[in-house]
């Protein structure tokens, strides 16, 4: 019979989640920063964060901290990886989970994030970012970006009616690439699952452009897509 205190010899760490917050605007993807207000590194950029509790698994962590600043409870969310460098924390050894998800940056609670003293960046033009986060972001972005390939997350990242326009450059800016629109326009066309709508988008001129959708339940039937 084990005793309660047979881990007692080993030490004890805290364990952290990370969120690295992408959002989709004016043709970049943007990430989610806050301007910290508390030490350490009190007035330097970084992720959103927080201690997992007793009472909650890495995911849960993970999911409440993000609610907590956006608002936002039904969020694509995927695990990056764990970061544990003995240093990483100039506080205390923490160990954190990192997580990268996926919003409409037109739904977030604005009110919540402004709280909490975040800003919404250019991933192209990121500030210097405390402990290891920005590696945190370049490992999200490469996951983002070999997932995006061949499942159909970006959308996420859009509102439910969209341009084809809107729709290449989101994805050029997720590959960091220029396409082709005739190839592109091609490999939609042959997805039924994005669904052509019979309203237009005026905003960027008086002809206006047809706006699609994307119907997830015709998706799961083919489960195909590649862009």
């Amino acid at each position: 019979m084990l005793k309660r205190n047979f881990y007692r010899e080993y030490p004890k760490f805290y364990v952290a989640v990370d969120c690295i917050i992408f959002g989709f605007n004016k043709g970049n993807l943007n990430l989610l920063l806050l301007k910290r207000k508390f030490e350490p590194s009190k007035g330097k950029w970084s992720l959103m964060g927080g201690f997992v509790q007793k009472d909650e698994s890495v995911d849960e962590a993970a999911k409440r901290v993000l609610k907590e600043l956006t608002g936002l409870d039904r969020v694509y969310m995927e695990q990056v990886g764990a970061f544990g460098d003995i240093e990483r924390d100039p506080g205390e050894r923490v160990i954190s989970i990192a997580y990268y998800a996926l919003i409409n940056i037109d739904d977030y609670d604005k009110e919540s994030v402004q709280s909490y003293n975040a800003f919404w960046t250019d991933i192209n033009n990121l500030p210097g970012l405390i402990f290891d986060h920005r590696e945190m972001v370049d490992k999200a972005r490469t996951r983002m970006k070999q997932k995006a390939s061949y499942k159909p997350i970006g959308f996420n990242l859009l509102p439910k009616l969209f341009t084809l326009t809107q729709l290449q450059t989101l994805y050029e800016a997720i590959y960091g690439e220029t396409m082709d629109k005739r190839n592109f326009h091609k490999r939609v066309a042959e997805m039924d699952f994005i669904e052509m709508t019979d309203e237009i988008d005026k905003s960027s001129s008086k002809r206006g452009a047809r706006l699609y959708r994307m119907n997830n339940d015709a998706y799961l039937k083919t489960k195909k897509f590649k862009i």
